[in-house]
Protein backbone atom coordinates (compact mmCIF):
# COMPACT_ATOMS: atom_id res chain seq x y z
CA UNK A 1 0.00 0.00 0.00
CA UNK A 2 1.30 3.31 -0.57
CA UNK A 3 1.62 5.21 2.53
CA UNK A 4 1.18 8.53 0.83
CA UNK A 5 -1.90 7.80 -0.35
CA UNK A 6 -2.73 5.98 3.33
CA UNK A 7 -1.83 8.90 5.32
CA UNK A 8 -4.00 11.61 2.95
CA UNK A 9 -7.15 9.24 3.15
CA UNK A 10 -6.69 9.28 7.51
CA UNK A 11 -6.21 12.97 7.75
CA UNK A 12 -10.14 13.35 6.94
CA UNK A 13 -10.86 10.83 9.46
CA UNK A 14 -12.88 11.91 12.45
CA UNK A 15 -11.00 9.95 15.51
CA UNK A 16 -13.58 9.78 18.20
CA UNK A 17 -11.06 8.20 20.82
CA UNK A 18 -7.76 8.38 21.20
CA UNK A 19 -5.32 7.42 23.38
CA UNK A 20 -3.79 8.99 27.01
CA UNK A 21 -0.71 10.16 24.93
CA UNK A 22 -2.20 11.24 21.72
CA UNK A 23 -5.51 13.30 24.40
CA UNK A 24 -2.00 14.83 25.50
CA UNK A 25 -1.93 16.62 22.15
CA UNK A 26 -3.72 19.84 21.09
CA UNK A 27 -7.32 18.69 19.75
CA UNK A 28 -7.35 17.60 16.09
CA UNK A 29 -3.19 17.56 15.79
CA UNK A 30 -1.15 14.57 14.32
CA UNK A 31 1.57 15.59 16.73
CA UNK A 32 0.86 13.19 19.91
CA UNK A 33 2.19 16.11 22.29
CA UNK A 34 5.30 16.02 20.58
CA UNK A 35 7.01 19.39 21.62
CA UNK A 36 8.34 21.73 18.73
CA UNK A 37 11.78 20.98 19.42
CA UNK A 38 11.18 16.96 19.36
CA UNK A 39 9.23 17.64 16.14
CA UNK A 40 12.26 18.98 14.50
CA UNK A 41 14.42 16.09 16.11
CA UNK A 42 11.62 13.82 14.08
CA UNK A 43 12.30 15.66 11.02
CA UNK A 44 15.72 15.56 11.20
CA UNK A 45 15.75 11.40 10.61
CA UNK A 46 13.32 11.71 7.80
CA UNK A 47 14.62 9.89 4.65
CA UNK A 48 13.40 13.18 2.86
CA UNK A 49 15.89 15.30 4.38
CA UNK A 50 18.48 13.03 3.11
CA UNK A 51 20.06 15.20 0.06
CA UNK A 52 21.76 13.38 -2.75
CA UNK A 53 25.58 12.21 -1.65
CA UNK A 54 28.13 14.90 -2.55
CA UNK A 55 30.21 14.42 -5.08
CA UNK A 56 33.66 12.53 -4.93
CA UNK A 57 36.45 14.56 -6.15
CA UNK A 58 38.36 11.73 -6.04
CA UNK A 59 36.41 9.76 -8.39
CA UNK A 60 36.18 11.13 -12.01
CA UNK A 61 33.69 8.15 -12.87
CA UNK A 62 31.90 8.37 -10.05
CA UNK A 63 28.12 9.38 -11.08
CA UNK A 64 28.74 7.50 -14.49
CA UNK A 65 26.15 5.45 -15.41
CA UNK A 66 28.47 3.19 -17.58
CA UNK A 67 31.20 2.86 -14.97
CA UNK A 68 28.14 1.53 -12.34
CA UNK A 69 27.02 -1.21 -14.76
CA UNK A 70 30.84 -2.41 -14.96
CA UNK A 71 31.14 -1.92 -11.25
CA UNK A 72 27.99 -4.54 -10.72
CA UNK A 73 29.25 -6.75 -13.08
CA UNK A 74 32.32 -6.65 -11.13
CA UNK A 75 30.89 -6.66 -7.90
CA UNK A 76 29.51 -10.28 -8.40
CA UNK A 77 32.70 -11.31 -10.09
CA UNK A 78 33.90 -14.25 -8.09
CA UNK A 79 36.96 -14.76 -10.61
CA UNK A 80 38.17 -11.65 -8.55
CA UNK A 81 38.96 -14.37 -6.10
CA UNK A 82 42.06 -16.86 -5.30
CA UNK A 83 39.37 -19.59 -5.49
CA UNK A 84 36.90 -18.29 -7.98
CA UNK A 85 34.34 -18.53 -5.60
CA UNK A 86 34.04 -15.20 -3.89
CA UNK A 87 32.87 -11.66 -5.10
CA UNK A 88 32.14 -8.59 -3.50
CA UNK A 89 28.60 -9.87 -2.88
CA UNK A 90 29.48 -12.74 -0.79
CA UNK A 91 29.93 -10.76 2.17
CA UNK A 92 27.64 -7.74 0.98
CA UNK A 93 24.70 -10.12 -0.38
CA UNK A 94 21.79 -7.68 -1.70
CA UNK A 95 19.59 -10.14 -0.65
CA UNK A 96 20.55 -9.25 2.60
CA UNK A 97 20.91 -5.72 3.07
CA UNK A 98 24.47 -5.97 1.57
CA UNK A 99 25.89 -7.56 4.06
CA UNK A 100 26.21 -11.36 5.44
CA UNK A 101 24.72 -12.13 8.46
CA UNK A 102 27.78 -13.66 10.11
CA UNK A 103 29.62 -12.34 13.01
CA UNK A 104 32.72 -11.66 11.53
CA UNK A 105 32.96 -11.92 7.43
CA UNK A 106 34.24 -14.76 5.68
CA UNK A 107 35.81 -15.14 2.48
CA UNK A 108 39.21 -17.08 1.27
CA UNK A 109 39.44 -17.52 5.16
CA UNK A 110 37.68 -15.95 8.38
CA UNK A 111 38.20 -12.41 9.61
CA UNK A 112 37.84 -10.22 12.47
CA UNK A 113 35.38 -8.00 12.22
CA UNK A 114 31.58 -7.74 10.62
CA UNK A 115 31.09 -6.80 7.35
CA UNK A 116 29.66 -3.82 7.09
CA UNK A 117 26.55 -2.80 4.65
CA UNK A 118 27.37 -0.63 1.62
CA UNK A 119 23.90 1.01 1.66
CA UNK A 120 23.74 4.58 1.36
CA UNK A 121 27.69 3.97 1.88
CA UNK A 122 28.22 7.48 -0.60
CA UNK A 123 27.86 9.61 2.62
CA UNK A 124 30.61 8.48 4.52
CA UNK A 125 33.90 10.37 4.81
CA UNK A 126 35.03 7.17 6.22
CA UNK A 127 34.86 3.09 5.72
CA UNK A 128 35.05 0.50 7.29
CA UNK A 129 34.54 0.03 11.14
CA UNK A 130 38.08 1.82 12.22
CA UNK A 131 37.91 4.20 9.20
CA UNK A 132 41.19 2.51 7.43
CA UNK A 133 39.80 4.13 4.04
CA UNK A 134 38.67 7.45 2.60
CA UNK A 135 36.36 6.50 -0.16
CA UNK A 136 34.41 3.97 -1.93
CA UNK A 137 36.81 3.04 -4.37
CA UNK A 138 39.57 2.82 -2.22
CA UNK A 139 37.12 0.74 0.18
CA UNK A 140 36.44 -1.80 -2.76
CA UNK A 141 40.12 -2.63 -3.27
CA UNK A 142 41.08 -3.73 0.15
CA UNK A 143 39.28 -6.96 0.15
CA UNK A 144 40.64 -7.62 -2.99
CA UNK A 145 44.03 -7.99 -1.87
CA UNK A 146 43.02 -9.48 1.93
CA UNK A 147 44.14 -12.87 2.61
CA UNK A 148 41.07 -13.73 4.61
CA UNK A 149 38.61 -11.97 2.09
CA UNK A 150 39.22 -12.36 -2.12
CA UNK A 151 43.26 -13.19 -1.85
CA UNK A 152 44.26 -12.14 -4.95
CA UNK A 153 46.63 -9.80 -6.27
CA UNK A 154 46.63 -6.66 -7.97
CA UNK A 155 48.40 -7.67 -11.20
CA UNK A 156 46.15 -10.67 -11.76
CA UNK A 157 43.19 -8.52 -10.92
CA UNK A 158 44.28 -6.40 -13.55
CA UNK A 159 44.60 -9.14 -16.37
CA UNK A 160 41.23 -10.22 -15.45
CA UNK A 161 39.79 -6.88 -16.29
CA UNK A 162 41.72 -7.27 -19.86
CA UNK A 163 40.11 -10.57 -20.50
CA UNK A 164 37.01 -10.29 -19.46
CA UNK A 165 35.89 -6.24 -19.38
CA UNK A 166 38.40 -4.35 -22.01
CA UNK A 167 35.65 -3.14 -24.05
CA UNK A 168 33.47 -1.37 -21.26
CA UNK A 169 37.01 -0.36 -18.58
CA UNK A 170 38.72 0.88 -22.31
CA UNK A 171 35.81 3.12 -22.80
CA UNK A 172 35.71 4.12 -19.39
CA UNK A 173 39.68 5.07 -18.70
CA UNK A 174 41.14 4.66 -21.92
CA UNK A 175 43.78 2.09 -21.98
CA UNK A 176 45.38 -1.11 -19.84
CA UNK A 177 49.01 -2.01 -19.06
CA UNK A 178 50.56 -3.71 -21.55
CA UNK A 179 51.24 -7.36 -19.27
CA UNK A 180 52.93 -9.59 -21.73
CA UNK A 181 55.72 -10.17 -20.03
CA UNK A 182 54.96 -9.56 -16.38
CA UNK A 183 54.87 -12.52 -13.93
CA UNK A 184 50.84 -13.99 -14.04
CA UNK A 185 50.86 -12.93 -10.31
CA UNK A 186 52.55 -9.60 -8.38
CA UNK A 187 51.56 -7.65 -5.60
CA UNK A 188 53.18 -5.25 -2.80
CA UNK A 189 50.99 -6.78 -0.27
CA UNK A 190 50.92 -10.61 -1.57
CA UNK A 191 53.02 -13.55 -0.44
CA UNK A 192 56.47 -13.33 -0.38
CA UNK A 193 57.04 -14.31 -3.66
CA UNK A 194 54.34 -12.04 -5.26
CA UNK A 195 56.12 -9.65 -3.82
CA UNK A 196 59.46 -10.21 -4.88
CA UNK A 197 57.80 -10.54 -8.36
CA UNK A 198 56.44 -6.75 -8.15
CA UNK A 199 59.88 -5.77 -7.00
CA UNK A 200 60.77 -7.14 -10.43
CA UNK A 201 58.82 -4.45 -12.19
CA UNK A 202 59.64 -1.57 -13.38
CA UNK A 203 58.52 1.42 -12.25
CA UNK A 204 56.22 2.43 -15.18
CA UNK A 205 54.53 -0.91 -15.15
CA UNK A 206 53.59 -1.15 -11.50
CA UNK A 207 52.47 2.59 -11.92
CA UNK A 208 50.08 1.21 -15.10
CA UNK A 209 48.45 -1.17 -12.96
CA UNK A 210 48.27 0.46 -9.87
CA UNK A 211 46.43 3.18 -11.92
CA UNK A 212 43.92 0.34 -13.27
CA UNK A 213 43.71 -1.13 -10.15
CA UNK A 214 42.52 1.90 -8.93
CA UNK A 215 39.92 2.27 -11.85
CA UNK A 216 38.92 -1.00 -10.89
CA UNK A 217 37.50 0.31 -7.32
CA UNK A 218 36.43 3.01 -9.11
CA UNK A 219 34.23 0.68 -11.10
CA UNK A 220 32.95 -0.83 -8.11
CA UNK A 221 32.37 2.38 -6.39
CA UNK A 222 30.12 3.90 -8.87
CA UNK A 223 27.64 1.15 -8.98
CA UNK A 224 27.60 1.06 -4.92
CA UNK A 225 26.89 4.73 -4.80
CA UNK A 226 23.68 3.84 -6.63
CA UNK A 227 22.64 1.88 -3.20
CA UNK A 228 19.51 3.46 -1.64
CA UNK A 229 17.54 3.01 1.73
CA UNK A 230 13.85 3.00 0.98
CA UNK A 231 11.27 4.64 2.81
CA UNK A 232 9.82 2.86 6.03
CA UNK A 233 6.80 3.31 8.60
CA UNK A 234 9.32 5.24 10.53
CA UNK A 235 9.75 7.90 7.42
CA UNK A 236 6.07 7.90 6.69
CA UNK A 237 5.22 8.60 10.47
CA UNK A 238 7.96 11.47 10.46
CA UNK A 239 6.16 13.20 7.52
CA UNK A 240 2.41 13.04 8.84
CA UNK A 241 3.74 14.63 12.26
CA UNK A 242 5.48 17.11 10.92
CA UNK A 243 2.46 17.70 8.65
CA UNK A 244 0.34 17.67 11.62
CA UNK A 245 -1.92 14.93 10.10
CA UNK A 246 -4.34 13.24 12.49
CA UNK A 247 -3.42 9.86 10.95
CA UNK A 248 -0.03 9.97 12.22
CA UNK A 249 -1.34 8.78 15.67
CA UNK A 250 -2.36 5.47 14.00
CA UNK A 251 1.06 4.76 12.22
CA UNK A 252 2.99 3.42 15.25
CA UNK A 253 1.91 0.79 17.69
CA UNK A 254 1.63 1.92 21.65
CA UNK A 255 5.57 0.42 22.10
CA UNK A 256 7.53 1.74 19.20
CA UNK A 257 5.67 5.05 20.05
CA UNK A 258 7.24 4.36 23.83
CA UNK A 259 10.67 3.46 21.94
CA UNK A 260 10.91 6.49 19.89
CA UNK A 261 10.38 9.06 22.84
CA UNK A 262 13.02 6.80 24.77
CA UNK A 263 15.37 6.92 21.38
CA UNK A 264 15.56 10.58 21.66
CA UNK A 265 15.13 11.52 25.02
CA UNK A 266 16.77 9.68 28.01
CA UNK A 267 17.96 7.10 26.10
CA UNK A 268 20.48 9.47 24.35
CA UNK A 269 20.30 7.16 21.12
CA UNK A 270 20.01 10.00 18.82
CA UNK A 271 22.93 11.85 20.28
CA UNK A 272 25.62 9.56 17.91
CA UNK A 273 22.62 7.88 15.56
CA UNK A 274 21.04 10.78 14.26
CA UNK A 275 20.54 12.52 10.72
CA UNK A 276 18.30 10.87 7.96
CA UNK A 277 20.90 7.58 7.87
CA UNK A 278 20.75 7.57 12.12
CA UNK A 279 24.62 7.65 12.43
CA UNK A 280 26.93 10.20 12.88
CA UNK A 281 29.78 9.17 10.77
CA UNK A 282 31.70 9.03 13.50
CA UNK A 283 34.07 6.75 15.68
CA UNK A 284 33.07 6.22 19.72
CA UNK A 285 34.48 3.94 22.21
CA UNK A 286 31.35 2.25 24.04
CA UNK A 287 33.10 -0.34 25.97
CA UNK A 288 31.74 -3.62 23.30
CA UNK A 289 33.34 -6.34 24.85
CA UNK A 290 36.21 -8.12 22.66
CA UNK A 291 35.09 -11.34 20.78
CA UNK A 292 36.03 -14.70 22.02
CA UNK A 293 39.05 -16.13 20.53
CA UNK A 294 40.06 -12.74 19.34
CA UNK A 295 42.66 -9.84 20.82
CA UNK A 296 41.24 -6.66 21.60
CA UNK A 297 40.75 -4.31 18.68
CA UNK A 298 42.34 -1.00 18.97
CA UNK A 299 39.83 0.72 15.85
CA UNK A 300 40.50 3.68 14.88
CA UNK A 301 43.41 4.90 16.99
CA UNK A 302 45.40 1.85 14.72
CA UNK A 303 43.97 3.00 11.55
CA UNK A 304 45.30 6.78 11.73
CA UNK A 305 48.61 5.22 10.35
CA UNK A 306 47.28 3.03 7.70
CA UNK A 307 44.97 5.71 6.05
CA UNK A 308 47.53 8.53 5.58
CA UNK A 309 49.92 6.12 4.11
CA UNK A 310 47.81 4.67 1.72
CA UNK A 311 48.82 5.09 -1.98
CA UNK A 312 44.94 4.64 -3.24
CA UNK A 313 43.71 7.38 -0.26
CA UNK A 314 42.44 10.94 -1.93
CA UNK A 315 45.58 12.97 -1.92
CA UNK A 316 47.54 9.73 -3.75
CA UNK A 317 48.88 9.44 -6.96
CA UNK A 318 45.72 7.40 -8.07
CA UNK A 319 43.28 9.74 -6.67
CA UNK A 320 41.06 12.37 -9.24
CA UNK A 321 41.00 14.80 -6.42
CA UNK A 322 42.98 17.79 -6.69
CA UNK A 323 45.29 19.09 -3.33
CA UNK A 324 42.63 20.97 -1.87
CA UNK A 325 39.65 18.91 -2.47
CA UNK A 326 41.12 16.47 0.55
CA UNK A 327 39.82 18.09 3.72
CA UNK A 328 38.52 14.78 5.36
CA UNK A 329 41.92 13.25 5.37
CA UNK A 330 43.83 16.97 5.74
CA UNK A 331 42.28 18.05 8.90
CA UNK A 332 41.60 14.27 10.19
CA UNK A 333 41.92 14.09 14.30
CA UNK A 334 44.86 11.89 14.59
CA UNK A 335 46.00 12.23 18.35
CA UNK A 336 42.69 12.21 20.18
CA UNK A 337 42.83 9.26 22.95
CA UNK A 338 39.11 9.00 22.64
CA UNK A 339 39.90 7.37 19.37
CA UNK A 340 41.21 4.07 21.49
CA UNK A 341 39.23 1.67 20.92
CA UNK A 342 36.59 3.31 19.17
CA UNK A 343 34.61 2.25 16.26
CA UNK A 344 32.39 3.64 13.44
CA UNK A 345 28.89 4.38 14.11
CA UNK A 346 26.55 1.92 12.62
CA UNK A 347 23.72 3.41 10.64
CA UNK A 348 20.19 2.03 12.06
CA UNK A 349 18.35 1.98 8.62
CA UNK A 350 17.67 -1.97 8.36
CA UNK A 351 18.96 -2.84 11.34
CA UNK A 352 16.76 -5.24 12.66
CA UNK A 353 17.11 -7.58 9.88
CA UNK A 354 20.81 -7.52 10.15
CA UNK A 355 22.05 -9.60 13.45
CA UNK A 356 24.77 -9.72 14.99
CA UNK A 357 25.77 -7.04 15.83
CA UNK A 358 28.76 -4.60 16.53
CA UNK A 359 32.18 -4.94 14.69
CA UNK A 360 32.26 -8.70 15.69
CA UNK A 361 29.04 -9.92 16.23
CA UNK A 362 29.61 -9.59 19.46
CA UNK A 363 25.89 -9.25 20.54
CA UNK A 364 23.37 -11.65 18.90
CA UNK A 365 20.12 -9.62 19.16
CA UNK A 366 19.18 -5.88 19.33
CA UNK A 367 18.28 -6.46 23.11
CA UNK A 368 21.41 -7.19 23.83
CA UNK A 369 22.92 -4.33 22.36
CA UNK A 370 20.04 -1.77 23.97
CA UNK A 371 21.01 -3.85 27.41
CA UNK A 372 24.79 -3.22 27.07
CA UNK A 373 24.25 0.20 26.83
CA UNK A 374 21.86 0.72 29.99
CA UNK A 375 24.60 -1.73 31.84
CA UNK A 376 28.05 0.11 30.04
CA UNK A 377 30.32 -2.29 30.83
CA UNK A 378 34.22 -0.65 30.69
CA UNK A 379 36.21 -1.41 27.84
CA UNK A 380 38.19 -3.72 26.81
CA UNK A 381 40.85 -1.20 25.59
CA UNK A 382 40.76 3.08 26.15
CA UNK A 383 37.68 4.59 28.36
CA UNK A 384 33.83 4.17 26.93
CA UNK A 385 32.17 6.90 26.49
CA UNK A 386 29.30 5.91 28.18
CA UNK A 387 30.44 6.89 31.42
CA UNK A 388 33.08 9.33 30.86
CA UNK A 389 32.18 13.30 31.55
CA UNK A 390 35.53 14.67 31.06
CA UNK A 391 35.07 14.41 26.94
CA UNK A 392 32.91 16.30 24.39
CA UNK A 393 31.25 12.86 24.33
CA UNK A 394 30.45 11.83 27.19
CA UNK A 395 27.71 11.40 29.10
CA UNK A 396 25.58 10.50 31.89
CA UNK A 397 24.43 6.62 32.59
CA UNK A 398 21.70 6.06 30.49
CA UNK A 399 19.18 4.25 32.86
CA UNK A 400 16.60 1.76 31.23
CA UNK A 401 14.52 -0.51 32.48
CA UNK A 402 13.34 -3.87 30.70
CA UNK A 403 9.98 -2.02 29.16
CA UNK A 404 12.23 0.46 27.78
CA UNK A 405 14.56 -1.77 26.47
CA UNK A 406 11.92 -3.95 24.42
CA UNK A 407 10.13 -0.73 23.44
CA UNK A 408 13.27 0.48 22.01
CA UNK A 409 13.97 -2.65 19.68
CA UNK A 410 10.20 -2.18 19.23
CA UNK A 411 10.85 1.25 17.57
CA UNK A 412 13.97 0.04 15.87
CA UNK A 413 12.27 -2.59 13.65
CA UNK A 414 9.85 0.53 12.04
CA UNK A 415 13.19 1.50 10.43
CA UNK A 416 13.39 -1.79 7.96
CA UNK A 417 11.51 -1.67 4.81
CA UNK A 418 10.06 -5.44 5.93
CA UNK A 419 7.96 -3.48 8.84
CA UNK A 420 6.44 -1.13 6.63
CA UNK A 421 5.51 -4.10 4.63
CA UNK A 422 3.65 -5.85 7.24
CA UNK A 423 1.96 -2.87 8.55
CA UNK A 424 0.18 -2.37 5.35
CA UNK A 425 -0.97 -5.59 4.95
Amino acid sequence: MNWRSLIAARACVLIASMSMLVAAAAPGTGRASWKASEVEVLASLGIDRLPAPAPDPSNAVAANPAAAALGEALFSDTRLSRNDAVSCASCHDPGKGFQDGLPVGHGIGTGRRRSMPLVDAAYSPWLFWDGRKDSLWAQALGPLEDGAEHGGNRLRHVRQLAAHYARPYLALFGSLPDLARAPPDASPLGTPEQRVAWASLDASTRDAVNGAFANLGKAIAAYERTLRHPETLFDAYVRAVVANDPGATRLLAAEEMRGLRVFIGRGQCVSCHNGPLLTDQAFHNTGVPARPGLAPDHGRRAALPQVVVDEFNCAGPYSDAGEDQCAELMFMSKDDPALEGAFKTPGLRGVALRAPYMHAGQFATLEDVVRHYARAPAAPVGLTELTRRSTPHGRAPIRLSEQDIHDVVAFLGTLSPAAARKRSE
